[in-house]
């Protein structure tokens, strides 16, 4: 596992953003893992002023809200496609969301993950963290070998994502998500966060015991892992070289 500290979430963004277009020139068409909230943000921001041409990039997101009308604003498929897709000129429809509004969600989750595996995998994964330690939608007490399927959203998760709606009741309370086994199938995996807020859960995700109880800590299992924080993102670290 790789850690960078940046000073800033700027300056965190761009060395993540770095880090995205390395695997882009290696591979033009690599298939790449897309996360939202505010985690990534910086980052999307990097790649979109980069100039590079990302034509040939498919791509995968984490997860969706299920309720959510289709076009609703709030939901994964707009965000990523207002985000990713127009921002950094990637061909319609080459990114793919899971399918929150199927008949059959359970069908829909079996094949999105036969859709990543007949992409050959994801060769890079982004991803954020929740203050609880989720992942995607992988909340605490998520088998570490899950794959993707229908999601009870915590709590602590609505009350989070509800500044994105017009009241908290309006916050879904189920998802579509990739499992944290389907995560760790990806080749590599990009982690950004940034904030004081986030610094207690990056400690125990990086640094403390694997267990369900902090899904993120399956990143630990993974043998090529880059975390990129901002120093208030750091800051509870005890060791800022390779955590163990």
């Amino acid at each position: 596992m790789t850690v960078r500290i940046l000073d800033s979430p700027a300056a965190a963004g761009a060395a993540a953003a770095a880090v995205v277009r390395d695997c882009v020139q290696d591979k033009p068409d690599a298939v790449l893992g897309f996360a939202t909230g505010s985690s990534p943000l910086p980052l999307y921001n990097a790649l979109a002023e980069s100039g590079e041409d990302f034509s040939g990039v498919r791509g995968f997101a984490l997860d969706e809200y299920v309720g959510l009308p289709p076009g609703d604003p709030r939901s994964y498929a707009t965000v990523i496609n207002s985000e990713v897709v127009e921002r950094l000129g990637l061909p319609q429809g080459t990114v793919r969301v899971p399918d929150a509004a199927a008949a059959d969600l359970d069908a829909a989750a079996r094949e999105y993950e036969q859709a990543i595996r007949d992409a050959g995998g994801v060769d890079l994964q982004i991803l954020g963290i929740g203050h609880n330690g989720h992942v995607a939608f992988n909340e605490p007490g998520s088998a570490l070998d899950s794959r993707t399927r229908v999601e009870e959203l915590a709590e602590r998760t609505r009350r989070a994502n509800a500044r994105f709606f017009d009241s908290p009741d309006e916050v879904p309370t189920r998802c579509l998500t990739q499992g944290l086994g389907t995560i760790l199938d990806a080749r590599h995996l990009l982690l950004i966060a940034h904030g004081a807020d986030k610094a207690e859960i990056v400690a125990r995700a990086l640094q403390g015991p694997v267990t369900p109880d902090c899904p993120a800590s399956a990143l630990q299992l993974h043998p090529r892992v880059t975390v990129v924080l901002d120093r208030a993102a750091a800051a509870k670290l005890t060791d800022t070289g390779t955590p163990a």
